[in-house]
């Protein structure tokens, strides 16, 4: 062989070869596949059917009996129209802030309500069920709990199912933003939120183009008894109730393709199985926490019981740039992770564990190149201990 070897490195120009992001996914190929049927008309009789069919599936997996409304926009719309909706003017609402997501609810809230309310934790932290139980003794007025379960930007897990008791038990309804923690842990939805919000482009593995709601009997009451939940508009929950019945009309063009990208995604998980996703994601997520670990790095959750197994954050050492860090994965080893939160600038990258990315081996080519990129800046990480440190896990699962 002549010649000494070289490496070119990733052009910005070029998608990278693999992103390791918290979302959106790339998704499943069968997902990829029904996005490019024909589109067909809206009114047509099979899509009519097609579209029940997929509401149906989306209640078999978020194990609901009632189908879940399909909103026809990114899961921000389903959060903004469940403020809109449920909350009234004359609510007291207490948000729960343990990160960027949950802390942004409380301005959509605070629009609506007579009086917002809030708790906010450092953003490595998750809140406590007993400070809720506090304020809600406190303040028997509380109407409405807003909560995020899994704050993307930090990779931090909030403690939904002790919540969501603590209301319930008092007859409070509970917004819930679930939209990068359905599909990769186990959630019981119907218990768990009377507005239930996420989305298919995280660990379902789908595309970003929709929102699926759970509302519960309790929550479409106070919907109805509120005069200023929208209809007729883009942020009505009311005007997609019963929509999803073949013979009932949309109330606007659905996004058709879109539509056939969630049966996909909802055919594939309930084929593997949810319990089957769920141990993925875990197993996944914690062979990448073994591995940042063994590079010589900290996690970003003050500890690993609230480290989300959708999404790993890795605390940044002193000195190094966030945006330095994710260039030279990209460019070095074609790689694509996440930045912190503006909030937080570098201080944390985020790694994702979410649908086609949540197998194992992929954190194993996460701590390569994230333990390669530091070296590259000249700082010390143990990339093979890193390595060896996942694959125990991963070798220990199997054992």
């Amino acid at each position: 062989m002549t010649g000494a070897l070289r490496r070119l490195p990733l052009s910005p120009a070029r998608p990278p070869v693999l992103t390791l992001g918290a979302g959106p996914v790339d998704a499943y190929p069968e997902v990829l596949r029904a996005l490019s049927e024909p589109l067909g008309y809206d009114r047509d009789s099979y899509f009519l059917g097609r579209f029940e069919r997929t509401a149906r599936k989306a209640a078999e997996a978020l194990g609901t009996r009632n189908p879940p409304l399909i909103l026809q926009g990114e899961a921000v719309l389903g959060l903004e129209a469940a403020a809109a909706s449920l909350i009234a003017a004359e609510d007291v609402v207490l948000n729960l802030a343990s990160g960027e997501f949950g802390k942004g609810f409380g301005y959509w809230a605070a629009r609506y309500c007579g009086e917002l309310r809030e708790i906010e934790v450092p953003y490595d932290q998750a809140i406590d069920p007993e400070a809720v139980r506090a304020e809600l003794e406190a303040h028997p007025e509380i109407a409405v709990v807003a909560l995020c379960h899994h704050e993307t930007p930090t990779g931090t897990i909030n403690p939904l199912a002790e919540i969501a008791a603590l209301c319930r038990a008092r007859g409070v309804l509970t917004i819930v933003d679930a939209v990068s923690s359905w599909a990769g842990m186990p959630i019981e939805v119907a218990a768990c939120g009377d507005l239930f919000v996420t989305g298919p482009n995280k660990a379902l593995g789908g595309t970003p183009g929709l929102t699926l709601v759970h509302v519960s009997e309790a929550a479409w009451a106070k919907i109805d008894a509120n005069p200023e939940a929208p209809f007729a508009s883009m942020l009505s929950l009311k005007d997609w109730r019963e929509a999803w019945r073949a013979e009932r009309p949309f109330p606007f063009t659905p996004s058709i393709s879109e539509v056939y990208a969630l049966e996909a995604a909802l055919d594939r998980y309930l084929a593997e199985g949810p319990e089957a996703v769920w141990a993925r994601h875990a197993l996944t997520a914690a062979a990448c926490r073994a591995g940042v670990r063994a590079l010589g790095l900290s996690l970003w959750p003050a500890r690993e019981a609230i480290a989300s197994p959708t999404c790993t954050a890795v605390r940044l050492p002193e000195g190094v740039e966030e945006a330095a860090l994710l260039e030279r994965a990209r460019a070095d080893y074609g790689i694509r992770f996440s930045g912190g939160p503006g909030s937080l600038p570098n201080r944390l990258i985020r790694i994702g564990h979410l649908g086609p990315t949540a197998q194992p081996i992929y954190a194993t080519l996460a701590v390569t190149a994230l333990g390669g990129a530091l070296r590259a800046l000249g700082r010390p990480a143990e990339v093979g201990a890193g390595v060896e440190a996942a694959l125990a896990v991963i070798d220990g699962a199997g054992a």
